[in-house]
């Protein structure tokens, strides 16, 4: 396992896939255990290196993972087949905005896919908490470019920080979840859902 991941890294490097920073998946492998949770839908899978080390957090764990790149889905499933994993995880080949999970709550949603969908993702998923579940977004800060718009040098790069921003506002904003902010990795929010009735 420790050699798949080691393995997964050093291709992420090799050909610039974003994988998330050990600080992040460490404290959400931590809230994992430490609240008990069972089922894990993950947006964006890339390689399958975070829904892995999301199902090393302990044996009573069930993922579901998304990714609409056929390239990086096959690699995911692939690393997870090589751990022994595709029992307790599930790669879903499709756009997660067109994936339809009727049926399905968790605990737990991991937001890590495309910038500028966070919101769209957020409002969609939400539905899809159980009582008590909580929505983790990751790269809030954005490669350190959100509080530091100056050395932004393109207006791709902009656009991206600008929603990234829009996202923040709206977490803020949101009455029904309390979120928090945590400056590690590259930023991560934690949304929970406020107790209806309250």
């Amino acid at each position: 396992m420790k050699e798949v991941i080691m393995e997964m890294e050093r291709y992420a490097d090799t050909n610039n896939i974003p994988i998330i920073e050990v600080d992040s998946i460490k404290f959400i492998m931590k809230y994992i255990k430490l609240n008990n949770v069972k089922k894990v839908l993950e947006i964006g899978s890339a390689i399958g290196y975070s829904a892995i080390l999301m199902a090393n957090a302990t044996q009573n764990v069930e993922i579901t993972t998304i990714e609409k790149d056929e390239k990086r889905y096959r690699e995911a499933v692939k690393n997870i087949n090589k751990c022994n994993l595709d029992k307790r995880i599930e790669v879903v080949y499709n756009d997660a905005l067109e994936v339809n999970l009727a049926g399905h709550k968790y605990d737990l949603i991991f937001i890590d896919a495309a910038k500028g969908s966070y919101i769209n993702f957020f409002e969609k998923f939400c539905h899809y908490l159980n009582p008590g579940g909580v929505i983790i977004t990751d790269n809030l800060k954005f490669h350190g470019l959100v509080n530091n718009k100056a050395s932004i040098k393109t207006k791709s790069l902009r656009g991206i920080v600008k929603r990234i921003e829009k996202y923040i506002e709206f977490l803020n904003n949101n009455k029904d979840y309390v979120t928090k902010f945590y400056d590690i990795g590259d930023g991560l929010s934690v949304s929970i859902k406020k107790n209806e009735g309250k």
